[in-house]
């Protein structure tokens, strides 16, 4: 899956990211992070790729760091590797927190499955009779436990948080994920867009202490958002991401075995609403 870089060693691959360590022992203290096309879904990664998805991941969170008022892994030592531009992150290495900061400021997902069944989401009790995508009264954080590549991961509770990585640390976790949520919310709605749900992750920066924002912020692949006239309009479903793939193989494949090649319009369909995404943030966002 990875490609070969110059100047680069490939040492880990995830379902749809690449990472590469410098061969200059000068700069062991960076990570070359390349997003590439591929996507995934129900914890396999499918084919074909989706066109241009690892240019708009990139081009997204790097927009996104430029207007949040938070440490960034983004490292400016040395310039991205010419078989990647566009693509990748020249990032600081950073010794991360085992958690997934998601942030709830309406109810769908896998947040409406537990709503529905015990009236709580990690558990943070919620009011009684809310609907698939309705707004709740103020942001959650509702965070997950980071599993073991081919494992789901856990959702916890703050209090499992806390015995996780202490409490200084799982306060200043909800605290700053809260904080950004919020800002990332007023920005989107700049260009119709409602935030519904987002997950971020966290790691100190050993060079400083610094707890640091990481990997990708605020993208179709990390977040969930809807158009907010069509919401107005109750429609809840239609979302900026890969959920018409989801929702293809959820009426297509069984889940069992391996899932099946994607049809052609599936793919353009999803490459459209990544880039439908960043043409709206970046374009009429100041």
């Amino acid at each position: 899956m990875a490609i070969s870089i110059h100047g680069w060693r490939h040492v880990y691959s995830g379902k749809v990211r690449d990472l590469y360590e410098s061969e200059d022992a000068n700069l062991s203290h960076l990570i070359l992070v390349v997003a590439s096309d591929r996507v995934s879904a129900f914890d396999h990664v499918l084919a074909p790729e989706i066109p241009n998805k690892g240019k708009h991941l990139t081009t997204l969170t790097n927009w996104w760091f430029d207007r949040l008022d938070v440490a960034n892994h983004v490292s400016h030592e040395v310039e991205v590797p010419a078989e990647v531009v566009g693509r990748a992150t020249i990032a600081k290495k950073l010794e991360m927190f085992p958690i997934e900061c998601v942030v709830r400021g309406y109810i769908s997902g896998s947040g409406w499955k537990e709503y529905q069944a015990t009236g709580e989401i990690c558990g943070v009790k919620l009011p009684e009779g809310l609907t698939f995508g309705a707004r709740l009264p103020e942001p959650i954080f509702t965070p997950a436990f980071k599993a073991e590549l081919g494992e789901h991961d856990e959702n916890i509770t703050f209090e499992r948080t806390v015995e996780l990585v202490g409490a200084e640390n799982a306060a200043q976790l909800r605290d700053l994920s809260l904080a950004i949520f919020k800002r990332a919310s007023e920005l989107a709605e700049q260009a119709g867009l409602i935030l519904a749900d987002t997950k971020f992750e966290f790691g100190v920066d050993p060079a400083t202490g610094v707890t640091t924002l990481g990997d990708e912020v605020l993208t179709p692949d990390s977040s969930r958002f809807w158009s907010k006239s069509a919401w107005e309009r109750g429609e809840r479903k239609d979302s900026f991401d890969k959920q018409i793939v989801r929702n293809w193989l959820a009426d297509n494949w069984n889940q069992t075995g391996e899932p099946p090649r994607l049809p052609g319009e599936i793919v353009a369909q999803t490459a459209d609403k990544y880039a439908e995404l960043v043409e709206r943030l970046t374009s009429e966002v100041a």
